[in-house]
């Protein structure tokens, strides 16, 4: 479920492409998010900031965080590791909800390293939280990129901190965790191994595929030329609509597709059941702190005669503030 490749020489620029792949719609909706907006951690309030950056992001159901860009070009993208599993709260230790996880970086840093150092000196936790609605619990991990090229990957396995920091670490899917996913690679042609380059919708095999074709891809003659470069690799690594599988009455469809520029802060965003792509250039948003928060509702404006397509930057509208899911809402009765 889901695939985030990085393109870190296209041109002189940094692009990003991930799928959002799952069993049903997110709800998802596009905002924008001023400076200077008061957060916390969403477990037990010990964690509070400020947010310095100003950010785009993707959200699920209005709560959570799953996908974004902020003004200094550091990008976060959340996809679902099975095996994660964050350990018992440690009170002493800082923590951060799923919900909140991505905006925490997308808020405070610019890049890669920083982010990285933080997360290697504070030890931070994550603390997983149910869907009110269906009651799931996500298993996740995270991608973290920016406009040099850098790259993160963060998991969490038997409790344990796991950071995989390099700019070579371009592509992250699902399962398995990432040192194993980059072993099997090493069995794949033209990455070490004999064995040929797979073609199903398995994790491993769209991990394989996006490593494969990203770095066979032409040098863009415009962004334009880069941004469709980065959605033909994201689309052969795509899940089709299917029936559920027997006994998987959660087997994953790509429901929508994000290509970001990380150097010239544009967020092109694509659903996978509207026939419009739309995007939102950073430089003409206004993230100066007392700006309100903007949403732009993606289910209805989509939803109309002929959509809206091209950019929509100034289509974002007052909406109220984005609130984050946190544990005090799972503990009302």
């Amino acid at each position: 479920m889901c695939t985030r490749v990085v393109w870190d020489d296209a041109d002189g620029a940094v692009i990003v492409g991930r799928n959002m792949d799952y069993h049903r719609d997110l709800g998802t909706n596009l905002w924008l998010l001023p400076r200077g907006v008061r957060r916390d951690d969403g477990v037990h309030g010990a964690l509070m900031w400020t947010a310095r950056f100003g950010s785009i992001v993707a959200t699920a159901f209005d709560m959570i965080s799953v996908d974004g860009l902020n003004e200094a070009g550091l990008a976060g993208h959340v996809l679902w590791l099975a095996e994660s599993s964050y350990g018992e709260l440690d009170p002493a230790r800082p923590a951060l909800s799923q919900a909140v996880w991505l905006q925490y970086f997308l808020d405070n840093f610019a890049t890669v390293a920083e982010a990285v150092d933080w997360i290697e000196s504070t030890r931070v936790q994550v603390v997983q939280l149910s869907d009110p609605a269906s009651g799931e619990v996500p298993a996740i991990h995270l991608a973290l990129d920016d406009a040099t090229g850098d790259s993160a990957i963060i998991e969490y396995i038997d409790g344990a901190l796991e950071v995989h920091h390099s700019r070579e670490y371009r592509v992250m899917t699902n399962s398995p965790k990432y040192d194993e996913q980059l072993a099997l690679l090493a069995e794949i042609e033209g990455f070490g191994g004999e064995r040929p380059l797979p073609g199903t919708t398995l994790a491993t095999d769209r991990f394989a595929r996006a490593a494969h074709y990203v770095q066979r891809l032409p040098q863009p003659e415009s962004q334009l030329a880069a941004i469709a470069s980065m959605f033909s690799v994201i689309r052969n690594a795509a899940q089709p609509f299917r029936l559920p599988d027997a006994g998987r009455p959660d087997s994953s469809q790509t429901i929508w597709q994000v290509v970001i520029d990380l150097t010239r802060r544009r967020y092109v965003f694509e659903s996978t059941t509207r026939p419009n792509i739309v995007w939102i250039d950073l430089a003409d948003a206004d993230f100066s702190e007392g700006a309100p928060q903007l949403k732009l509702d993606l289910a209805s404006s989509l939803a109309v005669e002929g959509g809206l397509a091209g950019n929509v930057t100034g289509r974002f509208e007052e909406q109220g503030a984005l609130r984050f899911l946190s544990l005090s809402d799972l503990r009302r009765p």
